[in-house]
């Protein structure tokens, strides 16, 4: 699964990244960090603590961090600076580059170190991936942390609260996320697949602990 140079979603990637220029870029690089989404995160904490009281909160919040830790964690072991390649424990296994670094997407003879180069320096020309020079970070796509943390909390939340108002705005959420990083290059369409796998798995497993431990409501 993983490690395999695999290309069959590269068009699909071509097809979601355009050049939206500066203002489109700015409002990706806002939907893609974290300060924009703390309202959300507060209105998911207002409404378990509504729903189960306050004592509960506290237990949903540290499972909630829990599983985007270990999203997080899960989705580094499989890139050269993640848990186990950081350590050497990952043997030959070559992870995959990110969309702007990969040659082969702009037609170019060259090895992905070199257009890692040719990224961070800006260098203006007839690109086929749009690339906001600040976006130019990181080497390895695969798997994708965004879309596995943002996932494991959308199942998990969704899953606590069951509103069809909630679930459809932190869907929408999500998958705006999962496209800022296809607009910014920093991942394939299977990067944010794989993650979701991942996220998907880490947020069911806290919904199941929290069920099970949750005290009663009055």
């Amino acid at each position: 699964m993983f490690g395999v140079n695999y290309t069959f979603d590269h068009d699909l990637f071509l097809a979601l990244n355009f050049d939206g220029g500066p203002t489109v870029d700015r409002l990706m690089f806002a939907i893609s960090g974290t300060p924009m989404w703390i309202p959300l995160y507060v209105l998911i904490l207002w409404l378990i603590g509504r729903k189960y009281g306050w004592r509960n909160m506290v237990l949903f919040f540290v499972l909630m961090i829990a599983a985007i830790g270990l999203s997080d964690i899960v989705c580094g072991i499989f890139k050269a600076n993640g848990l186990l390649g950081r350590y050497g424990l990952l043997g030959d296994f070559q992870p995959r580059w990110r969309p702007m670094f990969t040659p082969e997407l702009e037609g170019l003879a060259i090895t992905p170190d070199s257009l890692v180069a040719l990224r961070k320096a800006g260098l203006p020309g007839d690109w086929a991936v749009h690339v906001p020079v600040k976006a130019a970070t990181g080497h390895y796509g695969t798997v994708s942390a965004h879309a596995a943390t943002v996932v494991s909390l959308a199942v998990f939340s969704g899953l606590a609260i069951r509103r069809r108002w909630f679930t459809v705005l932190i869907t929408l959420c999500t998958l705006l996320i999962c496209y800022s990083r296809i607009y910014l290059a920093k991942h394939f369409p299977m990067d944010i697949a794989w993650g979701t796998l991942v996220g998907t798995s880490l947020g069911c497993l806290a919904w199941l602990v929290f069920r099970k431990f949750a005290r009663p409501t009055r």
